[in-house]
């Protein structure tokens, strides 16, 4: 019997149920928390031994790494999310970048030099990197436990996962490339700069979506027969909902890393502003490209819903558009200013650089802090984050049984803060 088709206890068929994980580098640390605390929700709530919540499962940048983590246990979601949590939270900065200091000269301090003297010097050209930073090591970490995309196929085929989906923006065409990998035959979609297309999530396709613009390596891909360059796949991501509602969700719990609304990260502490470094035009062209387009769409969607709500449900059921149910968790606190008090333990080598740029070891400095919040891949900095996810995710405990249908087999008080550490 395929665990995703079970009937609801009335004979009704269950809504699909998809999954969206943003982009943010680091900052995707606070999406493990949330599914740390979903996890315990549905045990607390006795449907613990129940299918995968998450038939289909979308994620860009960072995010898609997590999505696909999540994807290849679909049979066993709580060991998952336990194996996900074990590894961030023991993650450290040269598990996904080189940060020696060769490598940081090599890579980083040569790229700001050349950024200095100028492109246009000829006798430099040879000398041009990549990034700013090489994350060869993340390219291994992939290889391991991590992300064992072998057991993929057999996920999908065994009825525990509908669909994986993860994007990338390709320098070569300027499109928004949604790559998908799914049991049952689809018709690939497409829209204004931006197209599906389906096949085998490979590796390679998690270091495209997750290469942040200007510090990580671009990926080449093949796309039909032809090699194209692909980089982060918040760039030009005009509608992140799209992919899992295309694969057939009928609601969709997102997981944001970022403040969706009231203040939001990089703003300036009271008092007279002062020049920008060029850390905090970094950080504040990165939450641009990773944070906007996600509040943009899910705003979209509300409207739409609102819109259909008006209709007649016979005119409704003749239109291509229907209600999506959205649920969305995300950071209560600035995430800028949690990396602020982080900063020094990035190595030396990383602090030097992001030095140069305007980035402060002072925790009470966040100014620049919003470039550091993705790239400080350090336990204290990521558990910090994780046990955000899992405060955030408990205190929308009820939202979240009435997303999911989970009635209370017991009366069970939410957790608290000590007790979900220790799950």
């Amino acid at each position: 019997m395929n665990p995703l088709s079970a009937s609801l206890p009335d004979g009704s068929v269950p809504p699909a149920t998809g999954l969206l994980l943003t982009g943010g580098g680091a900052r995707a640390a606070y999406q493990v928390g949330v599914l740390e605390a979903i996890a315990h929700i549905r045990r607390s709530s006795g449907h613990g031994h129940g299918p995968n919540p998450f038939p289909i499962i979308t994620g860009t940048s960072a995010g898609a790494i997590n999505a696909a983590a999540l994807a290849c246990g679909a049979d066993h979601f709580d060991l998952s999310v336990r194996q996900m949590a074990h590894i961030w939270s023991h993650l450290h900065t040269d598990d996904v970048y080189r940060a020696d200091a060769l490598s940081v000269l090599r890579s980083g301090a040569r790229w700001l030099s050349l950024l200095s003297l100028g492109w246009a010097l000829t006798r430099w050209r040879t000398m041009r990197p990549r990034s700013l930073l090489d994350n060869a090591p993340l390219a291994a970490l992939l290889q391991t436990d991590l992300v064992p995309l072998a057991r993929l196929p057999e996920v999908i085929a065994n009825g525990h996962l509908r669909a994986l989906s993860v994007t990338a923006s390709s320098y070569t065409s300027g499109e928004h490339v949604s790559f998908y990998e799914t049991h049952a035959a689809l018709e690939p979609w497409v829209r204004s700069q931006r197209r599906a297309v389906g096949g085998h999530i490979t590796h390679a396709h998690l270091l495209a979506s997750s290469a942040i613009p200007f510090i990580f390596p671009a990926t080449a891909l093949e796309i039909g027969a032809r090699t194209e360059y692909f980089g982060d796949g918040s760039m030009r991501q005009t509608a992140p909902l799209a992919p899992a509602i295309h694969l057939g969700a009928d609601r969709v719990l997102v997981i944001g890393a970022g403040r969706m609304q009231g203040a939001q990260d990089g703003l300036p502490p009271p008092g007279t502003a002062s020049y920008p470094t060029l850390a905090q035009i970094a950080g504040h062209t990165l939450s641009n490209i990773f944070l906007d387009a996600l509040a943009l769409d899910i705003e979209r969607a509300q409207r739409v819903n609102a819109t259909l709500a008006l209709i007649a449900p016979e005119v409704r059921a003749s239109s291509s558009l229907r209600p999506i149910e959205l649920l969305v968790i995300a950071p209560s606190q600035r995430l800028d200013a949690i990396a602020a008090r982080h900063v020094a333990g990035l190595p030396r080598s990383m602090r030097s650089l992001l030095g140069a740029l305007g980035v402060t070891t002072d925790a009470n400095d966040a100014r620049g802090a919003g470039l550091a919040s993705y790239l400080l891949f350090e336990p204290g900095y990521i558990r910090e984050l994780m046990a955000l996810g899992r405060r955030d995710a408990l205190a929308q405990r009820e939202e979240v049984l009435r997303f999911f249908g989970w009635q209370q087999a017991v009366a069970a008080a939410a957790a608290s803060p000590h007790e979900m550490a220790c799950i």
